[in-house]
């Protein structure tokens, strides 16, 4: 089975509407969504609507960060982004709302694991930023594959069967063999505000029957995006970002 991974969608409609029938049209039969539906941009409504459709049809969704502050009035953000957090909260239904709460933290399949941040205590979210981050995560679970998001740069860390930690950057377009010899950890990069320079939209397909996991970056429309987002006041270098990819 051919598994679409998404995170840090963050309300980009969109990044999103482009991920998805990109994934549609790779072959995608089930779709994970690692958290931060909200947040930023200026589709919450549509993004959340959107990610229900497919848990109704049978998508794996868990919190993010950004969807805890929605009904966690003490979650603490950046300046900017708890800007964007109110002007969500006064955009959201009950019901939309009642969603989001009720996403849990992770997700275990089989031999893994789904999680917005790492897997060392997720709702702290912290960042996995290097090897000792990476390492934290591995020690927290005994699954073998540990997917997630949160730093909205894609990476990749595998622990070999000597515990050391390695990293390297993932290349779009080229499937990486998660060996069954090895341990790993996949940050998969954000949909809808990548940090890493490009304003591609970034998500992931994981092949089950082969563990290939393939990053891709995909263009969709940033200028609406970024339009968007400032057309409904909100700060203005939230929509720069989109532009800049960072």
């Amino acid at each position: 089975m051919l598994v679409a991974l998404l995170t840090d969608i963050h309300s980009n409609r969109e990044a999103f509407e482009a991920c998805l029938s990109h994934a549609s049209d790779s072959g995608a039969e089930r779709y994970v969504f690692l958290g931060d539906y909200v947040g930023y941009g200026a589709d919450p409504n549509w993004v959340v609507d959107r990610v229900q459709d497919y848990v109704g049809k049978g998508a794996g969704a868990i919190l993010g960060n950004h969807d805890a502050a929605i009904s966690n009035l003490d979650e603490r953000m950046s300046t900017i982004a708890d800007i964007a957090i109110q002007w969500t909260r006064n955009k959201l239904g009950a019901a939309q709302k009642a969603f989001l709460q009720k996403l849990p933290l992770t997700i275990e399949e089989g031999d893994r694991l789904f999680v917005h941040a790492s897997a060392n205590a997720p709702n702290h979210w912290h960042y996995i930023s290097s090897g000792t981050d990476a390492r934290l995560s591995f020690d927290a679970t005994g699954r073998r594959l540990t997917f997630c998001g949160h730093i909205h740069v894609p990476d990749v860390f595998r622990m070999t069967t000597t515990d050391k930690v390695v990293e390297f950057k993932p290349v779009s377009g080229s499937p990486i063999a998660l060996s069954g010899m090895w341990r790993w950890l996949a940050i998969i990069g954000s949909v809808g505000q990548p940090r890493d320079g490009d304003p591609a939209a970034a998500y992931a397909l994981f092949d089950e029957a082969t563990n290939m996991l393939t990053y891709v970056r995909v263009p969709y429309d940033v200028e609406t995006a970024a339009r968007k987002v400032i057309k409904a006041g909100l700060p203005e270098v939230l929509g720069m970002r989109l532009l800049r990819g960072y």
